[in-house]
């Protein structure tokens, strides 16, 4: 399969970022990514001036993100027209987008808010876990999720100004909750960054700013396995991205640790599987991770482990029913660090 990076979850000037699309497609480039999926506030503007296309080497994909206030915000794809969320539940919004031929997944639903700073006290959640119908969860978000363990003035700046050697891990409340939310249905988990490029915008330029776009997107990344290579014409790819995101043909990997392109998850047998499918336990099947370096490998069952090493791959035999997904670890500016986080396989009981 063909593996791809890119970065989800990004704003432009359309709502609260500083940068154009063409300057986020630029940094994005800078990075060697394959992709971005921009998701502005509440509107689709980027997408109605053209600009869901290919800039340069990089495909600019136009989402939204359903933004209530304070909470129950919704990163949504696939769609022709922004979403009216005035009243609506978490639920209701979930099928509105849906009905309106989209799809999506719940923005930083973890969000318990800052203990430190209260204005971001109250945090930004999703409400219902237990709502239907979304595809998935932003299980690691960059900003959202890195901001609120910050305790101190000076640990923010440090963030800021050094985020590679700040930022270590997920929540663990993170993957404890998908673990369990993975249990009753599928599930797909992605990576995003939350980046605004705050700062302020002057004559076309933004002279002052925190966390560029350049330097944020060398970070965290959803990597999509396709089944064919990206075409450079707009509608095929999208369509293969899109794909592969509701498949859940993805993992999440901090590239600033090292390299994770080629990483490998699946499990053999009869039909193969890969990350995102889906079927019946009780045959015997050999799960096998392969990863571009070596680094420490866990396999885990049900979001406990139930095989691990250190080496560039990791060979497990099972006919046990479970939903089994791989971390894996590496050393990095002085401690060991998250660098890949895979979708699960789901091996089913009935």
């Amino acid at each position: 399969m063909h593996d791809v990076a890119g970065v989800v979850h990004c704003h432009s000037v359309y709502s609260d970022g500083t940068g154009t699309v063409p300057q986020i497609a630029a940094a994005a480039e800078a990075n060697q990514l394959d992709f971005v999926l921009l998701t502005d506030h509440d509107t689709l503007e980027a997408r109605k001036r053209g600009e869901e296309r290919w800039h340069g080497s990089v495909l600019m994909l136009v989402g939204e993100e359903v933004s209530p206030r304070r909470e129950n915000h919704y990163l949504a794809f696939g769609l022709d027209e922004p979403i009216d969320h005035s009243g609506l539940s978490p639920q209701q919004i979930v099928e509105r987008v849906n009905e309106a031929g989209g799809f999506g997944f719940l923005s930083h639903p973890f969000s318990v808010g800052s203990q430190r700073f209260s204005r971001g006290a109250g945090g930004m959640p999703w409400r219902d876990l237990d709502a239907s119908g979304y595809t998935g969860v932003e299980l690691w978000s960059f900003v959202t999720d890195t901001g609120e363990k910050l305790t101190s003035i000076a640990e923010a700046v440090r963030f800021i100004a050094m985020p590679g050697r700040f930022v270590d891990h997920p929540p663990r409340h993170n993957l404890e909750t998908w673990d369990r939310l993975c249990a009753r249905r599928r599930c797909v988990a992605l990576g995003g960054i939350d980046a605004h490029q705050i700062g302020i915008r002057v004559g076309g330029r933004v002279p002052l700013r925190l966390m560029a776009y350049r330097r944020s997107f060398r970070f965290l990344r959803t990597h999509l396995l396709l089944e064919r290579p990206l075409t450079r014409q707009l509608e095929p790819d999208r369509e293969a991205i899109y794909s592969a995101l509701r498949r859940g043909r993805a993992y999440i990997a901090m590239d600033s640790v090292a390299p994770a392109r080629g990483f490998s998850f699946v499990a053999d047998g009869e039909a193969p599987l890969v990350m995102g499918d889906e079927a019946p336990a009780g045959l015997p099947r050999r799960l096998q991770v392969k990863l571009p370096q070596p680094a420490r490998v866990r396999l885990m069952r049900d979001g406990s482990e139930v095989a691990s090493t250190f080496g560039d791959g990791l060979e497990h035999e099972t006919a046990e029913p479970g939903v089994y997904r791989v971390e894996a670890y590496k050393h990095a500016r002085g401690r060991e660090r998250t660098w890949i986080l895979s979708n699960p396989i789901y091996l089913r009981s009935d």
